[in-house]
């Protein structure tokens, strides 16, 4: 004998909608389907994809009655929409009837499994219109069957109909969702979500709490089946009522309000406050993760109302958490919104992988509430900035009041020093450095490859002569010769220049025409002619090594500068990754 127990189904099951009009949430795709059988353009495949619990299973069943359903009106080949009432459809609803086959793919994976479908597929329906086949997970079945499948899938026999169903759609070959007519279905939206559970609490004859419900649908990510599944246990946990003390304990969550009030603490960096709270929240059954989960959400939506306005807020949000939301979104800048919301990420993985959740929460809010009172990076910076000017103003204001006729010896020699960055980029540059080369050296084996010429004679120049090797190799890459200008940069040592007469001695080798090559590039640009010469002896060290030296002093000058000592203090983790000269208006060198 059947008991109360036995008999008792679970809300997700009763109230399984029978009709597409039950259907909530999927109106796009119920529409299409009506329409493609009044029109008669209904496929011969279908794949239904989307999250759990949005009704891919429900509606294939759906589909399925339809093709096949008894009660047709007049003039109609067959139903817009199954009844729900005759034979087919009771069948169908109810996985028994013969022409309607459902096989799981989960567990049903092999080429044999498909091979059974293709051997009964040329057989007419028994009693139905169409002979249906519903593969559930299709996703899971193997490369092999997949592949069985294809012809039959392609050129099904017109008595048969196949509906496949999915939550991994990425999964599926291409060769078969392009045989399919494919439709997507969506997350149940929040309201629509409320609405529905509401109109089952009233059939069922059960109290439940309206901020219940609204905790119950957030909860359910979209999924109808997740939220009828925690409203029959939010029921079953209030003895036949549900209110939002008993859900929220039953959900491990906390107070929306309280969470806001959490986040408030924390971005005002008070930390005692918010461990208080946050413990609080963990002796009333509150989740660690949940919370911080929470956290993330009221961060995002309290950037999204900073930067939207009240458009952010949803219809479904109370007054008092509209009303301190709005606050929040007033209050805080939007740079700690977002580091806010990166702590808040990592420390979710981190709470969520963590031996001691709660532990790991509260290091999290511990590490948000010292981030959240860190001064803000470009006004730290200014203030620096502003601190520097005001120093070398009192220096200068000093200086103009001492005006001694003859400064003492030991005053000048105790004047300020300038600074470092000043003085390696007036003394320690390469072009500098090109100008104390000594003169031309006669000896050492020098081959001359061109005679020096008599400057004073040209008048017809195309460029300014170079006065420096460095202006030399300048010049190449200004006229995008930069192979020249390469080899002279790393691989040439200069032994002596002056303006149209050139020595140098290979550290490399190098082509044996770029002599020449130069030669002819610079009487073509400056009008002039050049002496190239190679030799024996070695010279200075090539500029590329000059230039890193110079970098090297002026990173250390750099770090010793007292404006740039005080930012890495600040930020440990900076480093210097460029360094730009400038001249008295700011300008660069």
């Amino acid at each position: 004998m059947a008991t109360a127990d036995t008999d008792y189904k679970v809300l997700a099951r009763k109230y399984r909608p029978k009709t597409f009009d039950q259907l909530i949430g999927q109106d796009v795709m119920v529409k299409t389907l009506k329409n493609a059988i009044i029109a008669k353009r209904l496929a011969h495949a279908f794949i239904l994809t989307g999250v759990r619990g949005v009704g891919k299973t429900t509606t294939a069943r759906l589909l399925a009655s339809t093709l096949n359903c008894l009660d047709v009106k007049k003039g109609e080949d067959m139903a817009t929409s199954p009844c729900g009432k005759c034979e087919n459809c009771l069948e169908i609803a109810e996985s028994r009837h013969p022409d309607v086959l459902e096989m799981d793919a989960a567990s049903r994976t092999s080429v044999d499994d498909v091979r059974e479908i293709i051997e009964n597929v040329r057989y007419a329906p028994q009693s139905a219109r169409f002979k249906v086949y519903i593969i559930d997970e299709v996703h899971m079945l193997s490369k092999n069957a997949f592949n069985a499948l294809l012809k039959t899938l392609e050129e099904p026999p017109p008595h048969v109909k196949f509906i496949f169903a999915t939550t991994e759609i990425r999964k599926l070959p291409v060769t078969v969702l392009s045989r399919c007519q494919r439709f997507d279905l969506r997350r149940v939206q929040t309201d629509v979500l409320v609405d529905h559970l509401k109109s089952i609490i009233k059939l069922e004859k059960s109290q439940v709490d309206d901020e219940a419900t609204l905790m119950i649908a957030r909860a359910a990510e979209g999924s109808v089946r997740d939220a009828l599944s925690l409203l029959d246990q939010a029921i079953a946990h209030g003895g036949g009522s549900a209110s939002a003390e008993g859900v929220r304990a039953m959900l491990g969550l906390a107070d929306r309000l309280q969470i806001l009030t959490l986040f408030h603490n924390i971005m005002e960096g008070k930390a005692k406050d918010a461990l208080e709270l946050m413990e609080n929240m963990y002796n009333l059954g509150a989740d660690p993760s949940v919370i911080i989960k929470d956290l993330i959400e009221t961060s995002h939506w309290i950037t999204r109302i900073k930067t939207t306005g009240e458009a952010g807020i949803d219809s479904l949000i109370s007054e008092p958490e509209k009303k301190e939301g709005l606050a929040l979104a007033e209050k805080l800048p939007l740079p700690e919104l977002t580091r806010a919301w990166q702590i808040l990420l990592k420390g979710f993985e981190e709470t969520s992988h963590a031996p001691s959740p709660i532990r790991a929460a509260e290091m999290v809010v511990i590490r948000l509430c010292h981030a959240a009172v860190l001064p803000d990076p470009a006004k730290l910076v200014k203030k620096l900035t502003a601190e520097k000017n005001e120093e070398k103003n009192e220096e200068k204001n000093q200086e103009k009041s001492a005006e001694p006729a003859e400064p003492p010896a030991k005053e000048v020699a105790a004047a300020p020093e300038k600074d470092p960055l000043e003085a390696i980029a007036e003394t320690e540059t390469p072009a500098k450095i090109q100008e104390e080369a000594p003169p031309p050296s006669a000896g050492g084996g020098a081959q001359v490859l061109a005679l020096a010429p008599d400057l004073e004679g040209s008048d017809d120049l195309k460029v300014p002569v170079p006065q420096t090797f460095a202006a030399v190799v300048q010049l190449f890459e200004q006229k995008h010769e930069g192979v020249i200008g390469k080899y002279l940069f790393d691989d040439v040592s200069l032994v002596s220049y002056k303006p149209g007469a050139v020595t140098f001695h290979p550290v490399r080798k190098i082509p044996a025409t770029l002599p020449s090559r130069m030669r002819d590039l610079l009487k073509t640009w400056t009008g002039i002619d050049w002496a190239i010469t190679l030799s024996n002896d070695a010279g200075e060290v090539p500029l590329h090594t000059q230039e890193n030296e110079t970098n090297l002093r002026l990173e250390e000058a750099a770090r010793n500068n007292p404006l740039v000592k005080k930012v890495l203090e600040v930020f440990p983790s900076a480093k210097i990754t460029k360094i730009r000269l400038l001249d008295e208006e700011g300008d660069d060198r």
